[in-house]
């Protein structure tokens, strides 16, 4: 049997060389590693801006109802992006205590001013610094269960000194008042059945109305 030559590579040898990476390999490998490296650095980088620009609002933990009185448990606060934060959108939990509800509200609806009642409300409502709001006991219960937050409304007494209903007289109190609240039904009805109205009107004619409402009946106009 013939001496093998030492300087022939042996099996091993060819398989150890097969396996040992190049120059050319171990760049390509660096620069894949690189280049790796460089988008889990972006896509963190991007990631956290986005967990910056995030800011709190409060929002309702479930359903509610206009004339509902919040509570702690009504509300909680969620992160949301700032195209996602309406105007007058409440940021502070604390703001919300004992206010009431002026419309349903859904459960992750983000609370504005405009939701709740507040001593701002009719301002917002009317646009005005003289605005206020009075409450109001229709003569006809059945109205009541058409008004809607919002809606816009002529308020009229009703003369009854006449004593004929079809002779009956029903003189303009106020034009373009806002309705701010409507009471919910309550599962003890009042004795007369009837439920409030909460509308945001000027100084000068709330008083009016005010006024109005212990003398005579009341009803509205929708517009």
């Amino acid at each position: 049997m013939p001496a093998r030559n030492p300087l022939t590579p042996t099996f091993v040898d060819r398989v150890r060389r097969a396996l040992r990476p190049g120059w050319t390999r171990s760049l390509l490998l660096r620069r894949l590693c690189a280049g790796f490296l460089l988008v889990v650095a972006v896509v963190a980088a991007a990631s956290g801006g986005r967990q910056n620009d995030l800011s709190t609002v409060v929002v309702a933990n479930q359903d509610l109802t206009p004339g509902s009185r919040l509570t702690s448990a009504d509300v909680t606060t969620r992160q949301v992006t700032p195209d996602m934060i309406p105007a007058g959108a409440i940021t502070e939990p604390s703001a919300l205590t004992d206010s009431t509800v002026t419309g349903p509200v859904r459960t992750g609806e983000i609370f504005t001013d405009s939701r709740v009642l507040s001593s701002r409300l009719p301002m917002d409502l009317l646009g005005r610094p003289d605005a206020r709001l009075v409450p109001v006991k229709l003569s006809d219960t059945a109205i009541v269960e058409l008004l809607r937050e919002g809606d816009v409304v002529d308020v009229l007494s009703i003369d009854e000194s006449g004593g004929d209903q079809s002779a009956r007289a029903a003189t303009v109190l106020v034009k373009n008042a806002v309705v701010a609240l409507v009471s919910a039904p309550t599962p003890v009805r009042r004795t007369d059945g009837s439920r409030l109205a909460l509308l945001a009107m000027p100084e000068r004619d709330a008083h009016t109305v005010a006024s109005a409402t212990l003398a005579s009946p009341i009803t509205v106009v929708f517009h």
